[in-house]
């Protein structure tokens, strides 16, 4: 590995410190996709793609291993519950995963591009 190469790779946040920084910023739940929506690990509620909001996300490339791809996303809901997602991406990512985030996505620029009006 060349020095720059090494150098940009100890620059960049590992998953885990970026999960950590999210849980002290309160995205405390660990959110999963199942076939009625997005829900936490207690599945006591789902959302529908309109109740939720993708507030940031992070990929993450595995530099020797494509194995490690991965992206994070910070969700928020409609009724103020917040918490990660965390998908491979890729030839592993997860279908029902991805489709659900592109609903979202799609949803969030047609009411960026109708703001805009």
């Amino acid at each position: 590995m060349k020095k720059d190469e090494q150098n940009a790779t100890l620059q960049m946040p590992t998953l885990l410190e970026i999960t950590n920084k999210a849980i002290q910023d309160g995205y405390t739940e660990n959110f999963k996709v199942v076939s009625e929506g997005l829900t936490s690990g207690k599945e006591e509620k789902f959302y529908t793609p309109q109740e939720i909001s993708i507030a940031n996300f992070h990929r993450f490339e595995g530099y020797s291993n494509t194995d490690d791809n991965a992206v994070v996303y910070f969700i928020e809901t409609n009724d103020g519950v917040k918490g990660l997602l965390i998908d491979a991406y890729g030839a592993y990512a997860d279908a029902k995963q991805s489709n659900f985030i592109r609903e979202v996505e799609d949803m969030q620029n047609h009411i960026k591009k109708n703001l805009r009006k």
